[in-house]
């Protein structure tokens, strides 16, 4: 009786192991694309603030004009912050799905000391 239940838990912990790996590699993505697009939304900001501290009559170095440019700015903004809201809770649906896993091992382990 002891055999299966040894080779279950072997089976479950080695299926633990591998989602773990997985899923540690995927939150260190998520954070990679957090903060890219964290100095994405920020140099937006910067860039937004210092066009329009400029004059209107000013076009030195813009094609556009500010409102144009100030719109773009900020829906580029939004987007990036959406997609910031969307990793971090895909970050979150990971890290407790894993924690769910650690959970059901846990109680197979606690069951089969109980028998």
């Amino acid at each position: 009786m002891a055999a299966p239940l040894d080779l279950e838990l072997k089976k479950a912990f080695t299926e633990l192991q591998a989602k773990v790996i997985d899923t540690q590699q995927k939150v260190k993505l998520a954070d990679i694309q957090i903060e890219q697009l964290s100095k994405t939304k920020k140099h937006a900001h910067l860039t937004d603030t210092e066009i329009m501290t400029l004059v209107d009559e000013t076009r030195m170095f813009i094609l556009q004009s500010k409102g144009v440019i100030h719109n773009q700015l900020l829906e580029k903004q939004r987007i990036a912050e959406e997609k910031i809201k969307e990793l971090e809770q895909k970050k979150s649906y990971l890290e407790r799905s894993v924690k769910e896993a650690e959970d059901n091992i846990r109680e197979m382990l606690m069951a089969r000391r109980a028998q």
